[in-house]
């Protein structure tokens, strides 16, 4: 059975920094490429960030150069640092492959300005 599990979220000024977590089961991590995504409110899902087996990674351009995506294969946690945060980047966060299969709960994130 597939599990995800994110953590992480919470109450920020803008301008903070949050670190979110997700563990992975092991039949989902081991050969897939891991992605942050992100539903704002009374908006559609999307991607925020993905991050390949080997490491490298993209990010969609709200993200990219505040925002980090890492992955421990070993651990198998998936995590996204989120730097300079902004009132826009409040939203549900989830972790899932890329693409995505069944989602978790995710992690609720407020950024207040």
């Amino acid at each position: 059975q597939v599990q995800l599990v994110e953590s992480g979220g919470g109450l920020v000024q803008a301008g903070g920094s949050l670190r979110l977590s997700c563990v992975v089961s092991r039949r989902m991590f081991g050969g897939e490429t891991m992605a942050w995504y992100r539903r704002p409110p009374g908006g559609s899902r999307e991607l925020v960030a993905f991050v390949r087996r080997d490491g490298t990674t993209s990010y969609a351009d709200p993200a990219k150069g505040r925002f980090t995506i890492s992955r421990d294969n070993r651990m198998l946690t998936v995590d996204l640092q989120m730097n300079r945060l902004k009132p826009e980047d409040t939203g549900v966060y989830y972790c899932n492959s890329y693409p995505p299969n069944a989602w978790g709960q995710g992690t609720q994130v407020t950024v207040s300005s």
